[in-house]
């Protein structure tokens, strides 16, 4: 259980990197088409990307054969998908009106929307989740907000996001641990493309001398961005908490952050750096903030101990 827990916890932590690298594309694809027509095509393409690998996993190990597509799995994917359109498409139109930077702190505020979220639904956050939790969101702000506490147009957006990104996270971690992964991931993306191009079409015009001009940020955005990280997303939480993911995912922030600066001539202060140290140490903090065992676990002779 623990070297599935760490496997998931190093998936994830790759997942961050992805995607904050992969907000350095989607800021770029925008100079060329608009932003539903950068998600639906990156979101077709990854699902075109990974369709043709199902039938290479229709048998499990020893051989069993994987159960056909059923209802549950469909409606599974389908309300992941529906989720990850509204959170995309608000991540996307608010790159338009702010920097990269902002746009990663604002969306990784769905480290503490998780489990706030997660009350309503019965699950129980120890107390060290919220203490990485709170330290994450501190380090988010001393990354990203600048002198003044102006807020443009574009983080009101990743705000609306991140309560969507919250709600995802937690299909990704009720669904990814009852259907496979892979065909979960595969009906998501098609959805959100699908919802993304309709949008495209009766919102924006589409050229294909400006998609071609935009063709290195698709790709990024399509390969990396979403047939990678997203499927690793839900791959790693098969075996992961969903408020312990959402720690761990937020690190998405530094690494848009980094981009952004490296890529993109963005500034980061000296205060972003210990922004960074903060929210690393939140992470850290929420996965090794010493756990009670469940009770069943315990000898009768024996009181309460902490892992």
């Amino acid at each position: 259980m623990r070297n599935q827990a760490l496997r998931a916890d190093l998936l994830m932590l790759l997942t961050a990197m992805i995607w904050g690298s992969a907000f350095v594309a989607q800021r770029l694809g925008m100079d060329s088409i608009g932003p539903f027509l950068y998600s639906g095509i990156r979101f077709a393409l990854a699902a075109l990307i990974l369709l043709p690998l199902l039938p290479v996993l229709q048998y499990r190990s020893r051989g069993t054969p994987q159960p056909p597509l059923n209802r549950q799995l469909l409606v599974g994917g389908s309300l992941m998908g529906l989720a990850l359109a509204l959170g995309i498409n608000l991540q996307q139109a608010g790159l338009l009106f702010t920097s990269v930077t902002n746009s990663g702190f604002i969306t990784g505020l769905y480290v503490i929307i998780v489990p706030l979220l997660g009350l309503f639904i019965g699950q129980k956050t120890g107390l060290g989740i919220w203490l990485g939790a709170s330290l994450a969101v501190v380090g988010m702000f001393l990354l990203s907000v600048g002198e003044g506490f102006q807020v443009a147009s574009g983080d009101w957006l990743q705000l609306a996001g991140a309560f969507v990104w919250g709600v995802h996270v937690l299909l990704v971690g009720f669904f990814a641990g009852r259907h496979d992964p892979l065909r979960l991931a595969v009906v998501q993306f098609a959805v959100c493309g699908l919802i993304s191009l309709l949008l495209a079409v009766i919102f924006e015009e589409i050229h294909l001398d400006a998609i071609i001009a935009a063709g290195p940020a698709i790709l990024y955005g399509g390969v990396f961005g979403v047939a990678i990280g997203f499927t690793l997303q839900v791959v790693a939480q098969k075996h992961a908490i969903a408020s312990h993911a959402a720690i761990i995912l937020s690190l998405e922030a530094v690494f848009a952050a980094v981009a952004g600066a490296l890529l993109l001539g963005e500034s980061l202060e000296l205060r972003g750096y210990f922004g960074c140290a903060l929210m690393l140490g939140g992470m850290l903090l929420a996965q090794l903030w010493p756990k009670p065992l469940p009770k069943q676990a315990q000898s009768p002779l024996q009181p309460q101990q902490s892992l």
